[in-house]
């Protein structure tokens, strides 16, 4: 799916109504339907009361619709205008003369003392101000924002929350504890500094030109279930173990045998028909016991690893978890980046040798995976005042070294050099030790079945994050470990290929 600048949307809007023959005010019918639709489901109970706010412009119109909408359902709704300019949008002030012509509790807000109690209220719906804000929120807006962010009440956006910009940083807006959003995902959304503004995100079809979406260009896209269902292999009547693949995984230290033994255990779950690990002599028998399906090579050394040396062919390579960073461990790390050319995904102490030797990078085969978390990252591309200038490092950083860059969070993002991929599968039962681990065995196991690197990128991290959500109802995200994502691995592609768990 597309996420489009405020500009692009403000397009496909229009283009929408010229394609299709319809009025504005239709569109906004047709936005208002789906939030109220979603918004039903959600909140059922109709006694609830409920204060809708509203701006003077497009999305005070839909919010001012959605006033009528849950009004005439018998919800008990108060709508206002926070009128910080006197200049209406025409559909919105449409909107407020349907608003009265129904009789919907109605006032204008333009003072502070107008402002309402909001103790008196369940629910906040926040309608003030949609894509195209470009400044900072001064006055009689900012005093309510301010008012609604105090209130300690359920607050819910419409379309994106009230303040928040769609390009650069945000540093006070609406504080939403859910934020509805018209059918193209906004980049800002899925950011890690602007979580307290947004909350939990939900897209809605609000019936904009399919035409008007394909015509607009963009390197940035939100993966969905039917992009990695695309990607899939199909898994032939005649496979064997030679033919689905073979990973090796490097790592391991004496007392961190368990990050070889998880990625191991996960690159076998993910469809690898076979898996060798490269370890110290230490590790060699907790791997044996914990998964006799994985094949082992020793190193020399009993505690740590100083050479890695195999006559096997591995088709992928998953390298660092675990390893250390001894000195003895970067030489070995050093003489294989020297020689090996299969393709690789790197994490933890492989990600902390190569930013304390930034002259490695270029020993790596081109579109190397490197499955940073935010502290590996700043080690390697440096510090980041905001998410913006974050995602410009990194994908300078990808261009440069022609690779692709896993910067792992709540929304994963997938950089390469041309892209930027926003994965939204995933809870917060996945920041738990050993879930890093995972991710590289399952990333190094759709290398070695042949996927393209950044395939093999976008479906392992969609994978990882949507054995958490098929789990939300069995294991409480508190007690969930890196294990239970092994264990769904098989259920997560069921849910993929048939839209269902297996029982």
């Amino acid at each position: 799916m597309k996420i489009l600048s405020a500009r692009q949307i403000r397009e496909i809007d229009a283009k929408t109504i010229h394609y299709e023959g319809i009025s504005s005010l239709e569109l906004m019918k047709r936005a208002a339907g789906a939030f109220y639709d979603w918004f039903i489901k959600k909140y059922t109970d109709k006694n609830s009361a409920i204060l809708i706010l509203s701006g003077v412009g497009n999305n005070g119109g839909d919010g001012l619709m959605v006033a009528r909408l849950l009004h005439k359902a018998g919800y008990r709704v108060q709508a206002c205008v926070v009128e910080y300019s006197e200049n209406y949008s025409e559909d919105c002030a449409h909107n407020v003369r349907r608003v009265k012509a129904e009789n919907v509790p109605f006032k204008r807000i333009t003072k502070e003392k107008e402002i309402p109690n909001f103790s008196e209220y369940e629910i906040l719906i926040d309608a003030l101000f949609g894509t195209g804000l470009s400044r900072e929120i001064t006055g009689i807006a900012a005093e309510v924002i301010k008012k609604m962010n105090e209130s300690g009440k359920t607050i819910v956006s419409i379309d994106i929350p009230s303040g928040l910009f769609l390009d650069k940083k945000t540093t006070f807006a609406v504080e939403a504890d859910e934020t509805v959003t018209f059918q193209i995902p906004k980049l800002a959304l899925y950011l890690p500094d602007n979580y307290r503004f947004v909350g939990n995100v939900t897209i809605v079809n609000i019936g904009l030109s399919e035409k008007a979406i394909e015509e607009a260009s963009t390197n940035r896209f939100l993966i969905e279930k039917k992009d990695i269902r695309e990607l899939l292999k199909p898994l032939s009547k005649f496979a064997h173990k030679g033919t689905q693949g073979h990973a090796l995984i490097i790592g391991g230290s004496l007392g961190k045998s368990g990050a070889v033994c998880l990625a191991s255990k996960a690159a076998l779950k993910t469809g690898c028909g076979l898996v060798t690990a490269y370890l110290p002599k230490c590790a060699t028998p907790v791997i044996q016991t914990y998964i006799p399906e994985a094949m082992a090579i020793e190193d020399t050394n009993n505690a740590f690893i100083t050479d890695i040396d195999y006559d096997i062919n591995p088709h992928a390579i998953g390298i660092g978890v675990g390893m250390g960073k001894r000195e003895e461990t970067q030489q070995a790390f050093y003489r294989f980046l020297q020689r090996n050319p299969v393709p690789m995904v790197i994490d933890a102490d492989g990600l902390n040798m190569l930013s304390l030797h930034p002259e490695w990078f270029d020993l790596l085969p081109p579109k190397t995976i490197l499955t940073p978390h935010p502290k590996e990252l700043s080690r390697l591309i440096g510090e980041w005042c905001d998410d913006y200038e974050k995602i410009d490092k990194a994908t300078a950083f990808a261009q440069k070294h022609q690779l692709i860059v896993i910067i792992k969070g709540a929304y994963s993002l997938i950089i390469d050099s041309e892209n930027l991929y926003v994965n939204d599968s995933g809870t917060p039962a996945l920041a738990t030790a050993g879930s890093g681990d995972v991710l590289t065995g399952m990333i190094a196991s759709l290398l070695a079945q042949g996927y393209e690197p950044v395939h093999a990128a976008k479906t392992g991290v969609y994978l990882h994050g949507l054995t958490a959500n098929l789990t939300q109802q069995t294991i409480h995200p508190r007690s969930f470990v890196a294990s239970d994502i092994i264990d769904n691995i098989g259920n997560a592609y069921f849910c993929i290929e048939n839209g269902m768990i297996k029982k």
